[in-house]
């Protein structure tokens, strides 16, 4: 019996490591996902500053545009 109880302990480490191998695996890859979900936010802001800063100078150019005019 003292070779099957091995074999039994021996399965049941490599299957723990295999188990926690693929919890890290999905981790890393939740990781990933947060960090481009993150990364686009973030390019998304920058669009919209930059959408907001051309939308002023537009108005700022319109503005001068008319005072010239008076």
């Amino acid at each position: 019996m003292g070779l099957l109880d091995s074999a039994k302990d021996a399965a049941a480490a490599t299957g723990k490591k295999i188990g926690e191998a693929v919890e890290d695996a999905k981790d890393r890859i939740s990781d990933k996902a947060d960090e481009a979900r993150a990364e686009s936010e973030v390019r998304k802001a920058e669009a919209d500053v930059k959408k907001a800063e051309t939308d002023r100078d537009a108005v700022q150019a319109k503005n001068e545009f008319k005072e010239d005019l008076r």
